[in-house]
């Protein structure tokens, strides 16, 4: 099977921090290489991968100011479905504006709708939802007038969240700083229950930053790190007595909540959006919906079984499991489409029906 994977170039696959439409795509396509799946990753040129990395974007534009994002965000797009019938399967994880190409070519698509942000968004999804295979990344994310090809939460790379039995007296905060997150909400809770906060995330709104984050910032009782990766991550997600994930809008998913888990962590979240798919509530942490539940809620954190939650995570949230049910996903929508991949390569269509013998692709650069 030949999968064709389509990352934003936001960022760099994997993210060097921020990043986590990337970081899903980077863990999904080593999985898969790992399965023996021979998977072409269309990313941003610095992206690092043991699939084939195929590129044209230099650099994500987050990072370099002379990326302009439109410009850069189609001619990626039009370097992987200029060469759309060397795949059996294009998986597109960079959002609508791939559906654009979606009927220029023949071979199956699935978009994986990494948050339905809005009700604006629907036209260039509805129209193409006989074309393209929608997978929801959570029940609560699937809108009701679109149909779905599957449902698959994300999965994370255990052995990066390796369990802290003891966890910390602390709180945690990790994620974007902006009011849909509840920053603020935390660092009140925090305050109200006389335990020290520890934020960790890139600021996502500059303003809310400086009147509502930065004015609590002491150094005592709220203590401000910025974005962290790699051993930093894992070393604050699991040296907490809970994450605090109070947030104020109907999140999709929450790879934080589920990386926090892993370690051990507990998660105290408000019950919006997709928290109850992915908390259970009293094994793995609560669900609340006032400051006050929030503070209960922290006061019962010793009757919870750090190793207890972070088995429970471990079983549901790895990527392999998500790796595996992709797989059946791809399987199953070869198996039905009406031209299949061997069609595509037949003599009519001035191939032999044989595996075709691939030149090189356009700025492809292959790791062992």
């Amino acid at each position: 099977m030949r999968v064709a994977m389509i990352a934003p170039i936001a960022w760099r696959t994997p993210p060097r921090h921020y990043g986590p439409w990337e970081l899903v795509t980077s863990l999904l396509t080593e999985a898969l290489v790992a399965r023996g799946v021979d998977v072409t990753l269309f990313a941003t040129l610095d992206s690092l991968t043991a699939a084939k990395l195929s590129g044209v974007v230099p650099a994500p534009y987050s990072e370099d100011p002379s990326i302009d994002a439109k410009v850069w965000e189609y001619r990626h797009l039009s370097h992987v479905f200029a060469q759309a019938d060397r795949f059996d399967i294009i998986h597109n994880q960079a959002d609508f504006p791939a559906h654009a190409f979606a009927p220029l070519v023949g071979t199956p698509m699935v978009t994986t709708i990494h948050g339905f942000s809005s009700e604006r968004i629907l036209p260039m999804y509805k129209p193409f939802e006989d074309r393209i295979h929608y997978v929801a990344i959570s029940a609560a994310d699937r809108h009701p007038d679109l149909r779905y090809a599957a449902t698959i939460h994300h999965g994370i790379a255990l052995e990066d969240f390796p369990l802290d039995p003891a966890g910390g007296d602390g709180l945690l905060y990790f994620g974007r700083i902006h009011p849909d997150k509840g920053t603020r909400e935390a660092i009140e809770v925090a305050r109200a229950a006389g335990r020290p906060l520890h934020i960790y995330g890139v600021v996502q709104d500059q303003a809310y930053h400086e009147s509502e984050v930065l004015p609590h910032v002491d150094g005592r009782t709220v203590h401000f790190h910025g974005a962290v990766g790699g051993a930093e991550r894992a070393k604050a997600l699991g040296g907490a007595s809970a994450l605090l994930h109070l947030i104020n809008f109907d999140e999709p998913f929450g790879l934080s909540v589920v990386e926090a888990m892993a370690c051990g962590t507990p998660v105290i979240a408000t019950c919006r959006g997709s928290m109850a798919e992915i908390v259970d509530h009293g094994r793995t942490g609560f669900l609340v919906g006032s400051r006050d539940e929030a503070l209960t809620a922290i006061g019962a954190l010793p009757a919870l079984d750090r190793r207890e939650v972070s088995r429970l995570a471990r079983q549901r949230f790895s990527a392999a499991r998500m790796a595996d049910e992709y797989l059946a996903l791809y399987r199953r929508i070869l198996s039905s489409e009406a031209i299949p991949a061997a069609k595509r390569s037949s003599p009519e269509r001035g191939g032999t029906g044989e595996e075709p013998k691939d030149p090189p692709l356009e700025g492809e650069v292959a790791f062992a």
